[in-house]
């Protein structure tokens, strides 16, 4: 009921506004003037013609093709060339999003009861909602873009490795990379997370232990004996038989080890033990990857077409505003009273480490920022991304901006970092924020889009919040939806080509 419900609210909006994007803006917009043509291509046959200022692989037009062609699949079969550039039109192949919008609100929903079995449906099915209507996912849910298409498979890829079908997870991954090749690294985060998932189930002893020793010892005062077995015994039936029994031992897993180094040492030491059941497990993950290795090599880099405009960068300052837009796009979680209270009130009980800690971040924030923040020339010149304003009426407002947004940069992560480490080990967190940082370091161009897989990572390992900040927080995402719709429909943008430079202009 749940994932009915789901799928039926996104597409009580989605469709009726997808019908008015189409009827006002009939003609492909933005990157759109690249990706639809090119799906055209797919959808008359030819597979051998291609634009070579496509960066991404073709994932989304193969989809595209399938869905169209399952709907007229007798127009497809006769290749009526003329009949079916109608049915590719750019609202058709924008309706490919509109699909791919309620596959991944279902596979949030399911991602949710599966990481956090205790959240119940009704408020998983609020959460899949409101994560519909984040303002950057749902702008693109409208238009013909590879980033609703890319997530649906990242999603699927997560579901089906916490479900340990790993065959069927590494295929999604295969596919996630057909829509955009920086996939590969969640393709490696989730598999070496399932990889340590995997062992831990194999050595459940230790995790037994540390559970079971504080019942038992607290037990004893009150029974003995034969009691005090029968107790325990039933204590531990019921964390089994516990739909939150997972959670629990993940939070008490981070209280095993005294420090990360430790956490490292044993978790490398249990792979290294098991490496034949983990490499025969997880062979499909493996196969995937050298196939991208293969495919690097081949291709000569990562991205297909206009490789000079895509040149790998030390963007490390993209690497902060990933933490300030998720921690601002994530208010009831990082920027409430109570939560700025609770961080001061942590850093207090190790003044010590808390202040290296926080010297080191800003330290290292104001060099990112200072030497490694790249003005992309597409950032400057088209006008009608948010980006263009923010890094011109923000960002570089003054020269004094982009330095004082530093403490608010190392608040956001700080912040992203605790919220995380109260649910998963602190190799997991690590991992994550390794996982961000190789997504976006090396892109020089700042673009919200790259942003929203690893947010939604981020929702679904937060903790779950009342349904008075839930409802606060969807009137926020509403009325941003709203105002862009209105901007995007009413005041249309207008390109302007200069001699030796591109500017947009309304």
């Amino acid at each position: 009921m749940g994932r009915l419900a789901v799928a039926a609210a996104v597409a009580a909006w989605a469709i009726p506004i997808a019908a008015l994007v189409d009827s006002v803006v009939p003609e492909p917009y933005m990157d759109e003037i690249f990706h639809v043509p090119q799906a055209q291509q797919y959808c008359r046959g030819d597979f051998s013609t291609w634009d070579p200022m496509i960066t991404t692989p073709p994932g989304l037009y193969y989809v595209s093709v399938a869905y169209v062609a399952s709907f007229f699949p007798v127009a497809w079969m006769s290749r009526a060339a003329k009949t079916f550039d109608v049915l590719c039109s750019t609202a058709a192949l924008r309706s490919t999003n509109v699909i791919m919008a309620m596959v991944c609100s279902v596979l949030v929903h399911d991602l949710l009861l599966c990481i956090r079995p205790g959240i119940g449906e009704r408020k998983a099915t609020t959460y899949a909602i409101l994560l519909a209507l984040y303002p950057v996912h749902w702008f693109f849910t409208f238009l013909y873009y590879t980033d609703v298409a890319s997530l649906a498979a990242v999603l699927a890829m997560y579901l089906f490795c916490l479900k340990k079908q790993f065959w069927i997870s590494a295929l999604f991954g295969a596919f996630s990379i057909l829509f955009r090749q920086t996939n590969v690294i969640w393709i490696v985060f989730f598999a070496a997370n399932g990889a340590i998932s995997y062992i831990q189930d194999l050595y459940p002893k230790d995790n037994a232990s540390h559970e079971n020793s504080e019942p038992k010892h607290q037990s004893n005062k009150v029974v003995s004996g034969k009691d005090n077995k029968i107790a325990a015994q039933g204590l531990r039936r019921r964390r089994m038989n516990s739909p939150i029994s997972k959670g629990v031992v993940i939070s008490e897993s981070t209280k095993l080890y005294n420090s990360l180094a430790e956490e490292v040492w044993d978790i490398s030491l249990k792979l290294w033990n098991s490496k034949c059941k983990i490499f025969i497990a997880f062979a499909p993950f493996a196969v995937v990857m050298v196939a991208f290795v293969a495919f690097i090599i081949w291709n000569g880099g990562i991205v297909l077409g206009a490789k000079e405009a895509h040149v790998v960068s030390p963007h490390f300052a993209q690497f902060l505003y990933f933490g300030l837009l998720s921690a601002a796009a994530l208010l009831p979680w990082h920027f409430t009273p109570s939560r700025v209270s609770d961080l001061f009130h942590l850093s207090g009980k190790n003044k010590t480490w808390s202040s290296l800690a926080v010297l080191m971040g800003l330290g290292l924030s104001f060099v990112a920022v200072h030497f490694f923040s790249i003005a992309h020339p597409y950032l400057l010149a088209d006008n009608r991304h948010y980006t263009f304003y923010i890094w011109r009426k923000v960002i570089q407002v003054n020269w004094m901006m982009k330095y004082l947004l530093i403490p608010f940069y190392v608040y956001s992560w700080f912040s992203i970092m605790n919220i995380l480490g109260k649910s998963q080990t602190r190799v997991w967190v690590l991992s994550f924020v390794m996982s961000v940082a190789l997504v976006l370091v090396p892109a020089p161009l700042v673009e919200f889009r790259y942003y929203t897989i690893p947010l939604v990572i981020l929702v679904l390992h937060s903790p779950v919040i009342g349904n008075g900040k839930l409802l606060a927080l969807g009137s926020l995402y509403a009325a941003v939806d709203l105002s862009t719709l209105v901007m995007f429909l009413f005041r249309p943008f207008h390109w302007e080509h200069e001699p030796g430079t591109q500017r947009f202009m309304w």
